[in-house]
């Protein structure tokens, strides 16, 4: 059984003279995947949820709930919850995919400069630093643009605040904490979900039988934490947010 394992995700096929990379058309399944289930979940809803509508139900309530005890307030809450549940879902739908068989296996040979490399059709979309920091981004813009709607341009005095000089200075590290939040998202993700599929396809390639199972398992214990963690570091950053820069100091 071949593996391929790449730091760089692998461009597959190209769509308009865009090229499309493996963990691009991996996250694209994904996002199918997803919208049908909602779709034919929440297709006939009925008063008394069955089934699929009553997990969807049951996840949503789950989230709401998390929102309001991290906001305090039920109405922002309920404001949150499409965005934060968003994020836990796409992003374990992403991770997911690292131990889904034949993913980072199948796919075709290219010819290269010291013999053939295997091109995999499926990759991983969070085992792609591109993805992960495309996603920390739209994190943490999304928070300022909670702090702005929340706060107003008040908001603005938690970074430039002229009053002194020591008030000047933390408004500095307060910007670059903001930036170092990207790095932080972004590199925790991939970071995780990366070294899972090493290990998986390490362990296949040398004992492809019975002991990769608890390994199995192990990775969709850290897929589903993974998203969690970054579903809720991004809600508790939008309360922080939330809250006046003089009340954060007090």
């Amino acid at each position: 059984m071949l593996f391929s394992i790449s730091l760089v995700a692998e461009n597959i096929f190209q769509a308009g003279g865009m090229p499309i990379t493996n963990s691009l058309f991996t996250t694209w399944i994904g996002i199918i995947i997803v919208s049908c289930i909602v779709f034919f979940g929440c297709r006939k809803l009925k008063i008394k949820p069955r089934g699929l509508q009553s997990v969807l139900e049951e996840l949503y309530l789950f989230f709401e709930n998390l929102c309001e005890s991290v906001l305090g307030d039920k109405k922002t809450a309920r404001k949150a919850v499409p965005f934060i549940a968003t994020i836990f879902i796409f992003v374990f739908s992403a991770n997911i995919f690292e131990i889904i068989p034949g993913v980072g296996s199948i796919g075709f040979f290219e010819t290269v400069a010291d013999g053939r490399k295997l091109i995999p059709l499926f990759r991983p979309g969070s085992s792609d630093l591109n993805f992960t920091i495309a996603l920390a981004i739209i994190s943490v813009i999304a928070t300022q643009i909670v702090g702005l709607k929340t706060l107003g341009l008040g908001y603005l005095k938690k970074f430039f605040n002229f009053s002194n000089p020591l008030q000047f200075f933390v408004g500095l590290l307060e910007l670059v904490s903001e930036f170092a939040k990207i790095i932080s998202f972004s590199f925790r993700l991939f970071g995780n979900i990366f070294a899972g599929e090493v290990l998986l396809a390490v362990f296949l390639m040398l004992i492809p039988y019975l002991v990769p199972v608890p390994f199995y398992g192990l990775e969709l214990f850290v897929s589903v934490v993974q998203a969690f963690v970054f579903a809720m570091l991004t809600l508790v950053f939008m309360k922080v947010a939330m809250v006046p820069h003089s009340g954060e100091a007090h």
